[in-house]
């Protein structure tokens, strides 16, 4: 995954590289080439690759984070259980 990133922002780099030098662009046109076409998509590509590792990592951190208490159902859920709520009854 790193070294499509790293590949393409060497790719921008030398696109902005090319608008800055050429006869007809500016520096400010290679740094709007380098912003809009290689940090920009890029990040929000790789924010979107590795929302997965984050889940997860996440989902780690909030395991070890739950105190293990006496309340544990022995499914291993926090759920209360149904027999803790009583029917209602009608009269008739």
């Amino acid at each position: 995954m790193y070294l499509v990133a790293i590949a393409w922002m060497y790719v921008v780099v030398m696109m902005a590289i090319v608008e800055a030098g050429s006869p007809n662009g500016t520096v400010i046109g290679a740094v709007f080439t380098f912003l809009l076409y290689g940090a920009l998509p890029l990040s929000i590509v790789l924010y979107v690759m590795r929302s997965p590792s984050r889940k997860r990592a996440r989902l780690a951190a909030e395991a070890l984070a739950t105190p293990v208490s006496s309340a544990t159902q022995p499914d291993g859920s926090d759920h209360a259980t149904g027999e803790a709520v009583t029917a209602e009854r009608k009269e008739p």
